[in-house]
């Protein structure tokens, strides 16, 4: 049974809401009638119709007295409730919706932003960020073609604590929902001091505030690509290792990498990229990309009633 499937299996063990808001998009719709069909979710597309006008004001109101202390006036906030992509966090923020899947027709900006204000960050990162779940077809490594690639959505330049923030939520993530025993490479173009530079000395610094946060997790860094996930290499440039060329969960020096990598994997190898996945929020979110297919809203919608659950 490959990822994919796993997940679907995964999700329709125990049935949660998740929250639609791009009603107008006809591959939400489709992707809400498959998700009924399979028993993956409650999927609840947002429509106008479907939401309370009494609620909506209500919303409207609690977001004003949550920010009105930053000179937020309620008019601007009445324009930001236009777009349903709002109700629907607050919805998820209250627990009216278990999570929140949107993106299709919103920039990633645009949904992060919602997420952040509406659900709020779990107190323990304070910072939002991203992830995804990458299905390799005939691929040996990795967990036979299965990774984490973070961060490749949100933080363009994330320092040290970042970093090993976005690595022990992937690694999360990789657990709870590929119930896989995360193994994570803190990618460069340096191996354990090959080269000398700032970038090489932040992903070490990282790799030592992860430990901090998590001393049993299987980390290493900094490592390239290729001894990161190829035994043999490993063998040669990072012999002590303790992942020995075996990672699953690939934490990205910058935005640039993680985003550029992510969409040459898919579009070379034919993988399944499912994401971009939030992290670090308080209920579980995913955005998606602009130019998704309908089986993407699928499979997120799946990963997210998975976290939820």
């Amino acid at each position: 049974m490959n990822a994919i499937s796993k997940i679907r299996k995964q999700a329709a063990a125990k049935i949660k809401t998740i929250v639609l808001p791009e009603y107008d998009d006809a591959r939400t719709l489709e992707a809400a009638e498959i998700i009924r069909k399979e028993g993956l979710a409650n999927p609840l597309v947002l429509t106008p119709e479907a939401m309370d006008k009494h609620q909506k004001e209500r919303y409207i109101q609690e977001y004003y007295e949550l920010y009105q202390s930053k000179d937020i006036d309620l008019d601007t906030v009445k324009k930001l409730f236009s777009d349903n992509l709002y109700y629907a966090a607050m919805m998820t923020r209250e627990g009216k919706a278990d999570g929140l899947v949107a993106g299709a027709m919103h920039t990633t900006a645009d949904v992060a932003r919602a997420c952040i204000r509406c659900i709020g960050l779990d107190e323990r990162f304070t910072i939002a960020s991203s992830c995804f779940i990458m299905d390799v077809p005939n691929c040996q490594y990795g967990d036979n073609g299965t990774f984490i690639f973070a961060d490749c959505g949100v933080i363009p330049d994330p320092n040290a604590r970042q970093l090993s923030c976005i690595a022990f939520t992937s690694a999360e993530l990789a657990s709870k929902v590929l119930n896989l025993t995360p193994r994570v490479a803190f990618l460069s173009y340096s191996t354990k001091g090959s080269a000398k530079t700032k970038s090489a000395e932040k992903i070490a610094e990282a790799l030592v505030l992860l430990k901090t946060l998590s001393p049993s997790i299987l980390a290493d860094g900094e490592l390239q690509a290729d001894a990161a996930i190829v035994p043999e290499v490993a063998n040669i440039k990072c012999p002590d290792s303790p992942i020995n060329g075996g990672a699953n969960v690939l934490i990205f020096p910058n935005l640039e990498a993680g985003n550029i990598t992510y969409k040459l994997v898919q579009r070379l190898s034919g993988c399944r990229a499912i994401g971009p996945l939030f992290l670090g929020f308080n209920k579980p979110a995913s955005d998606l990309s602009r130019g998704c297919f309908t089986e993407d809203i699928v499979d997120s919608v799946a990963v997210t009633a998975i976290r939820a659950q």
